[in-house]
C-alpha cells in the first residue's frame, strides 16, 4: 500500500494527549469538555490534510463527516434521542422501573436488566440506540435499589454490546461476514460459542453484586403497563426485522399517543419532547461529524495503512496469525472509536491473513466482530459510553462507567482464551 506514514496518525494522537492528560493530571476527566480535544484533533487533521490550497485540505475533512456511516449513526442518535425524551416524559421509565421492581426478585434485577439490553440490541441491531433507551431506566433503577448508578449502566452498556456483536442486521455483523466472505448465520454460530461464557459469568456478578433495600413493595396498576407499550412495541418491530428507523418512529409516535391518552402529554409537549430529545444528542452528534473528518484525513494521509501493515506483515504461525486479527481489529477501533469502520478497514488485510494461515472465514469475522466489540464498548470517548454519560446528565463520568463493565472485557479475555486453547480449523 503507498502513502503509509506514522505522521498521519498525528491528529489522533493529538486527540488522545489532549483528552487524557488533564484528567491524570487534574483527577477530573470533565475538566476539559470533550468536545475541545477533537476540534484541536481537527485542526490539527485538517492542516495535515493532502493538497496544496486550504479549501482542498478542508474539502478532504468534510468527505469525511459527510461519510454515509456517519450521516446513518447521527440519524439514529437523533431518533434514538427523541424516543427516550417521549418515552420518559410519559414517564415509561418509572413505569418500567415499577415493574420490574414488582415482579423481579431484587437479587436479579441488575441481571434482568443485562438480559433486556441483551434482547434489545439483538433486536434492533445497534448498541448505541439500546445504550440511549436503557441508560434512564438503569439509572432510575440504581436510584431504587440504591445502589451506584455507574454499575447498572455498565450493565445496559455490557447488554448492548452483546447484542451488537451478534444481531443480524447490525452493521459490524454485516461488515464482518462481507469482508470475510461467510454467511452471517455461520459468523453468528461461531460468535455465539465464542461470547456465550462471557455473557453468563456476567450475569452471575450482577446477580452477586450487593444492591441495598427496598423499604416498600412497588405498586403497579395498568396505566404502568400501558406506559411500557412503546418499549414492547419497539422490540416486536425490531424482532419482525423492520429498519432501525421505521422501529424508533413507530416508538416515538407510540409514546406520544401513549402520552396523550393518559394526559401526560400535549401536542406542543410532545413536539418539545422530541426537540429535546434531539438536542440532547447534539455534542455526540458533533463529536461523530469530527471524527469521521480525522478518521478520513488519517486514512488518506495513510495512517490506517501504517496500523494494519505493520501489525499483519509480523504474524508467522497460525495461532499468531489469530492474535493478530484480534490485535489489528482492536488497534484500528481504538483510532477510530467506530467498531464497523475498524471492521471495514482491518477487513481486507484480515482476509490475507486468515487466507495465508488456513483460517475459515467464519472464524476471523467472528474474532474481528467480538475484539471491535470489546474495544468500543471498553472506550471512554466510544458513542456508546458516551451517550450514557450525556444521559446521565453529568452525574456519572467515563471512567466510572468503566469499572463496572464486566461483559466487554470478559469478551476480551474470551478472545485470549480460545486462541490459546483451540487449534484454528482447516478450510
Amino acid at each position: 500500500m503507498k502513502n503509509q506514514s506514522f505522521k498521519a496518525l498525528l491528529p489522533i494522537v493529538a486527540f488522545l494527549i489532549m483528552y487524557l492528560v488533564p484528567g491524570w493530571i487534574s483527577g477530573d476527566f470533565y475538566k476539559l469538555p470533550i468536545l475541545i480535544p477533537f476540534l484541536i484533533a481537527a485542526l490539527i487533521a485538517t492542516l495535515v490534510a493532502p493538497g496544496k490550497k486550504t479549501v482542498q485540505k478542508v474539502d478532504v475533512f468534510t468527505k469525511g463527516m459527510g461519510d454515509s456511516g456517519i450521516m446513518l449513526m447521527c440519524a439514529i442518535f437523533l431518533l434514538a434521542g427523541a424516543f427516550a425524551s417521549v418515552a420518559k416524559q410519559i414517564g415509561a421509565v418509572d413505569a418500567t422501573v415499577t415493574i420490574g421492581l414488582h415482579f423481579l426478585p431484587q437479587e436479579i434485577l441488575l441481571a434482568g436488566l443485562f438480559i433486556i439490553a441483551c434482547f434489545i440490541s439483538l433486536s434492533v441491531g445497534t448498541s448505541v440506540g439500546t445504550v440511549v433507551a436503557l441508560t434512564p431506566v438503569a439509572i432510575g433503577l440504581a436510584e431504587s435499589i440504591e445502589i451506584n448508578a455507574a454499575i447498572a449502566v455498565g450493565a445496559a452498556i455490557g447488554g448492548a454490546m452483546f447484542g451488537d456483536n451478534l444481531s443480524m442486521i447490525s452493521d459490524t455483523t454485516i461488515a464482518a461476514a462481507r469482508t470475510q466472505h461467510c454467511s452471517m448465520r455461520d459468523k453468528f454460530n461461531a460468535n455465539i460459542k465464542l461470547v456465550i461464557p462471557s455473557a453468563l459469568i456476567s450475569l452471575i456478578a450482577y446477580i452477586l453484586l450487593p444492591s441495598g433495600n427496598i423499604e416498600q413493595t412497588a405498586t403497579v396498576d395498568w396505566i404502568d403497563y400501558l406506559k411500557v407499550t412503546p418499549y414492547l412495541a419497539v422490540l416486536i418491530a425490531a424482532i419482525m426485522g423492520m429498519n432501525v428507523f421505521l422501529v424508533l418512529t413507530i416508538g416515538i409516535l407510540l409514546a406520544g399517543g401513549v402520552g396523550f391518552i393518559v394526559g401526560d402529554l400535549t401536542i406542543w409537549s410532545f413536539f418539545s419532547a422530541t426537540s429535546k430529545g434531539m438536542l440532547g444528542m447534539s455534542e455526540i452528534i458533533i463529536v461523530s461529524l469530527l471524527v469521521g473528518g480525522i478518521v478520513e484525513v488519517v486514512r488518506v494521509n495513510g495512517g490506517i495503512d501504517y496500523i494494519i501493515n505493520h501489525i499483519g506483515k509480523r504474524t508467522k504461525s497460525s495461532k499468531g496469525a489469530e492474535y493478530s486479527i484480534a490485535l489489528l481489529t482492536g488497534v484500528v477501533n481504538i483510532f477510530t472509536a467506530n467498531n464497523t469502520i475498524a471492521i471495514l478497514m482491518s477487513g481486507p488485510i484480515v482476509k490475507k491473513i486468515a487466507d495465508k494461515f488456513d483460517i475459515e472465514g467464519k472464524r476471523s469475522a467472528s474474532l474481528m466482530d467480538t475484539a471491535s466489540c470489546f474495544v468500543q464498548g471498553s472506550l471512554p470517548y466510544g458513542a456508546q459510553i458516551l451517550a450514557a454519560v450525556g444521559l446521565a446528565g453529568g452525574a456519572l463520568s467515563p471512567f466510572d462507567i468503566m469499572s463496572y463493565l464486566f461483559y466487554p472485557y470478559l469478551m476480551g479475555l474470551t478472545i485470549l482464551i480460545s486462541i490459546a486453547i483451540k487449534k484454528p480449523t482447516r478450510t
